[in-house]
C-alpha cells in the first residue's frame, strides 16, 4: 500500500478545505525573519529581526521554525501556492547561511547551542524527563528542524533542503561518536522528539547504512523494552515524549523487517487506541498517560488531551495501515481526524487549541501568531496542511477509497482522475466520477468502515454484491470507461460510548462523529491566549461537576431521548448536539453521566460534596506547580541539578541531590502562604530559600508551610544538604489563607 502524494489530491469545498484555507492564513500571518532569528543568533549573525516570545524565548528558541518549514512544505504540495514556496527557498538559504558560517555541519536555535553540545560531545551530562544540561528538551527542539528539512525534500524535491540535511546528520553522528550506548541511553531519558526516525529518514534518503545504525543507536531502550514484552508501564508518563519514539521504531522494524519492533509497536498502538482514549481520539492528561482503569482526573482537568498526542497517533496509525495492509486501523484515523484535528483549529481566526478538556461545562484556548509558540501551535500547522495524505491510497494498480471527503485525485501516471463528491458526514452518501485518458481495467477499492449500515454501492446505477464485512474494503474490478460513476450509499445510527475505564461517564457517537453540546459563553476567560505563562490552558472559572447534565432512567431510553433536527443536529430535552469539530467559542459538554433514577441522588451528593472541597481548593490558590510534570514546571523557570522526577502513587514528583529551582508568581500579592508537598516522611535533609533567604517553615505531617506575605515573585530553590536524596516533592501551591 502506498500513498498519493499530496499535490496528486486537491481538496474541495467541505469543513477539510475551510480548515486548509485557515491554515494557510495563519502559516502567512507568521514571519520568517522573526523565526529564524535564533538561527542567526546562535551562528554569530545579525538578526533581521527580533525573535518571536513565549516558548520561543524561554528555551525551546528555533522550534517552531522545524514545524514552519513541514508546514509551507506540505500546503505548498497541497495547494500550489507560490508564495509558500518563496518562503521555503528563503528558509532553507537562511539555515544554510548559518550552517555554512558554523563550519562544522551543525545549524540550531538552542540558546547557548554550542556549549551545549560541546558538554554532550565530551560526556558531561546530566538530564530527566525534559532538562539536559538545564536545557529544555534540546534534541526534541533540533528533531524538528531534522524533521522540517526531510519534509521540504520529500513533499517538494528540494536539493538544498536535502543537503541542509544530510550535513546536520553527520553532525550529529560525529557529536555522539565518542559516547557509550550507556551514555546515549542517559541522554534518551530527556525528552527527543523522534530522532531516531530522523536518521532512519536518512538512510531512505541516501541508502547509507550509517544512518540506520544511528537510528537504532537512538532508540530508547528503557521504553521499547517492556513494549517488547508486551507489559504496559505507560501509566504517569509524558506522552508526546513516547509516541514519537514509537513511530521511529515503526519505520526501523519495516527497513530492518525487524519482527520483534513490529509487534512491540503494534501492542503499544492498541494500549493506546483501545485502553487510554477518550471518543474524540485523544488521550492523556495535564500530558500525562493517565491509568487506563481510572479517567477520573482526565474527567475533572481542564488540561484535557493534547492535540500533538493525536498529531502523532495519526502519524503512526498512517505507518501501520501502510504497513500492514490492514485497513481496520483508518477506523482510528478517521474518528480522531474528525473529532480532534479538525476541532483543533478556530474556523474563522485561524487559532490552534493546546488542551480538549472532557470536563463538562469547561472551553478551550486558542493560540495568536504573535504571542503563542507552543508545540501544539507547531504541529497544528501542519495538521491542517495534509488532509489530502490519506483519502486515497494505491497498489499497484489498484485505487483504494479511503476517507468521505470531497476532493480530486489525479493519477497522472495511471492516466486516472477520480472526483469524489460529498455531503458527508451531513448526508450519508458519496459519488465518485471517473475521468480516464483511456478506458481500463482496475481494481477500484471503496472502505466499508466499521460504523456504516445498509453500506451499498452502486456502478453507473447499478447495485453491486457486497460479500466484505465492515472495516474492510469492497473490491470492485472491470474495465472502467471516462464518466462512470460509483455511488456510495449507507445509514449511521447514534450510541452511546463509554470511556474506557468502565465508569458511568458516556458520549453520544453518530457514525465516527462525535456529538456535543454548547452549555455557555460565560466567563471564557484568555479564550485567545496572551503570551503569558501557561497561556494555553483555560483557566477560567471551573463549573461545579454536579452541575453538568446527565442521564437518568433506563439506558434504553438515553439514545432514543435523541430527536434529529438535521445537519447532524438532535435536541436532548433542553441541550442541542451538533458535531464536535463545529463547537467553538464556548463551554461545551461532551461527556454525560449515566443513573438509574435509584442511584441518581445518592450519587450526586458524594459528587456535589467532592467539588465543594476541591473547588473551594483552587479558588484560594493564585499559582502552583505540579512537580515533575514538563509544562507547570517549565512555565515556572525549573532549574535543576542531580534531580530525578517520576510517578508513584498517582502523582508526579521531583527530587533531587544537589538542588531544585522554581519561579513562582504572587499576584497582587494576594497569596499568604506557599504550601509544598511531599509524598515522604520530612527529614532534615534539605533547605528551602526564599528569594536567596532560608524560609523560616512549619509543617504538618507531610506538607511544609511557608509564609510569603508582602512577595510578589517568589523564587524558590531546595537544596540538598550533603548530596543526601531529598524527599518526593509534589505540589507547591500559594494560597490567599
Amino acid at each position: 500500500m502506498e500513498l498519493f502524494s499530496l499535490d496528486e489530491v486537491r481538496l474541495k469545498e467541505s469543513p477539510f478545505k475551510k480548515a486548509q484555507d485557515i491554515d494557510l492564513m495563519y502559516i502567512l500571518a507568521l514571519k520568517p525573519n522573526k523565526l529564524l532569528a535564533p538561527y542567526l543568533l546562535d551562528a554569530g549573525l545579525p538578526r533581521k529581526a527580533n525573535r518571536y516570545g513565549n516558548w520561543e524565548n524561554i528555551g525551546l528558541d528555533g522550534h517552531i521554525a522545524g514545524h514552519y518549514l513541514s508546514a509551507l512544505s506540505m500546503m505548498y504540495a497541497s495547494t500550489g501556492n507560490s508564495e509558500l514556496k518563496n518562503r521555503l527557498d528563503y528558509m532553507l538559504s537562511q539555515l544554510a547561511i548559518c550552517q555554512e558560517k558554523n563550519g562544522n555541519g551543525y545549524v540550531g536555535g538552542i540558546p547557548q547551542g554550542k556549549v551545549f553540545w560541546d558538554r554532550i560531545h565530551k560526556g558531561d551530562i546530566d538530564g530527566s524527563s525534559f532538562g539536559l544540561n538545564n536545557t529544555w528538551v534540546p534534541i526534541y527542539n533540533i528533531h524538528k528542524l531534522f524533521a522540517g528539512l526531510n519534509d521540504a525534500y520529500r513533499y517538494t524535491g528540494n536539493e538544498k533542503a536535502k543537503d541542509i540535511l544530510i550535513k546536520l546528520g553527520d553532525w550529529f553522528i560525529e557529536l555522539i561518536r565518542p559516547l557509550s550506548d550507556e551514555q546515549i541511553q542517559k541522554i534518551l531519558n530527556t525528552e527527543h522528539g523522534g530522532i531516531n526516525e530522523s536518521f532512519a529518514d536518512l538512510y531512505t534518503i541516501t541508502h547509507d547504512k550509517k544512518y540506520l545504525e544511528t537510528a537504532e543507536r537512538l532508540s530508547h531502550k528503557a521504553f521499547l523494552n517492556p513494549l517488547l514484552q508486551k507489559e504496559d508501564k505507560l501509566t504517569g508518563l509524558h506522552a508526546n515524549t513516547q509516541i514519537p519514539k514509537v513511530i521511529g521504531f515503526e519505520k526501523i522494524a519495516v527497513l530492518t523487517k525487524n519482527k520483534e519492533w513490529s509487534d512491540g509497536v503494534e501492542f503499544f498502538w492498541n494500549n493506546v487506541t483501545q485502553k487510554r482514549s477518550t471518543a474524540f481520539g485523544g488521550n492523556s492528561v495535564a500530558e500525562h498517560f493517565n491509568p487506563i482503569d481510572d479517567f477520573d482526573g482526565m474527567l475533572r482537568s481542564n488540561q484535557g488531551p493534547e492535540t500533538c498526542n493525536s498529531y502523532n497517533m495519526e502519524r503512526l496509525t498512517k505507518a501501520l495501515f501502510l504497513d500492514k495492509n490492514d485497513v481496520s486501523y483508518l477506523d482510528f484515523y478517521e474518528r480522531t481526524l474528525y473529532n480532534h484535528i479538525l476541532s483543533s483549529q478556530h474556523p474563522e481566526k485561524a487559532g490552534f487549541v493546546y488542551f480538549t478538556p472532557i470536563r463538562p461545562n469547561h472551553y478551550r484556548v486558542y493560540s495568536q501568531p504573535d504571542t503563542s509558540m507552543w508545540c501544539c501551535v507547531g504541529s497544528g500547522l501542519e495538521n491542517h496542511s495534509k488532509y489530502g495524505e490519506l483519502i486515497y491510497s494505491h497498489s499497484g494498480n489498484a485505487v483504494f477509497v479511503n476517507l468521505f471527503i470531497p476532493s480530486v485525485l489525479k493519477w497522472k501516471e495511471k492516466g486516472i482522475e477520480l472526483e469524489q463528491t460529498t455531503k458527508f458526514p451531513y448526508e450519508n452518501s458519496s459519488v465518485i466520477v471517473l475521468k480516464l485518458q483511456k478506458a481500463q481495467t482496475f481494481a477500484l477499492n471503496i472502505r466499508y468502515p466499521k460504523w456504516a449500515e445498509n453500506f451499498k454501492i452502486l456502478v453507473n446505477g447499478k447495485e453491486q454484491k457486497i460479500t466484505s464485512q465492515p472495516s474492510a474494503y469492497v473490491s470492485v474490478s472491470r474495465k472502467w470507461k471516462s464518466g462512470d460513476k460509483i455511488s456510495i450509499i449507507f445509514n449511521t445510527s447514534v450510541h452511546l460510548e463509554a470511556l474506557p475505564d468502565g465508569s458511568n461517564w458516556s458520549a453520544f457517537v453518530d457514525g465516527p462523529i462525535v456529538l456535543a453540546a454548547k452549555t455557555s459563553t460565560q466567563d471564557l476567560d484568555g479564550l485567545f491566549a496572551d503570551d503569558s505563562r501557561m497561556g494555553h490552558v483555560a483557566k477560567g472559572k471551573f463549573i461545579s461537576l454536579d452541575k453538568a447534565y446527565a442521564l437518568v432512567g433506563e439506558k434504553e431510553s438515553y439514545v432514543s431521548r435523541l430527536k434529529p433536527m438535521g445537519d447532524m443536529r438532535f435536541s436532548l430535552d433542553s441541550l442541542q448536539l451538533q458535531p464536535f469539530f463545529e463547537v467553538h467559542d464556548a463551554r461545551y459538554q461532551m461527556y454525560f453521566q449515566t443513573y438509574s433514577k435509584e442511584e441518581y441522588k445518592e450519587k450526586q451528593a458524594l459528587l456535589k460534596q467532592q467539588e465543594i472541597e476541591a473547588l473551594a481548593l483552587e479558588n484560594k490558590t493564585i499559582d502552583k506547580i505540579n512537580c515533575g510534570e514538563q509544562q507547570p514546571e517549565v512555565d515556572h523557570l525549573y532549574k535543576g541539578e542531580k534531580s530525578n522526577s517520576g510517578y508513584d502513587d498517582g502523582k508526579f514528583w521531583r527530587n533531587t541531590r544537589s538542588y531544585i529551582s522554581y519561579q513562582m508568581l504572587n499576584k497582587n500579592k494576594q497569596g499568604q502562604f506557599l504550601y509544598v508537598n511531599v509524598l515522604d516522611d520530612l527529614k532534615d535533609n534539605f533547605t528551602i530559600l526564599i528569594n536567596e533567604k532560608p524560609a523560616e517553615i512549619s509543617t504538618e505531617n507531610k506538607t511544609i508551610k511557608i509564609k510569603i506575605e508582602n512577595l510578589e515573585v517568589v523564587n524558590i530553590k531546595i537544596l540538598s544538604k550533603d548530596g543526601s536524596v531529598s524527599p518526593r516533592f509534589y505540589q507547591l501551591r500559594i494560597v490567599k489563607d
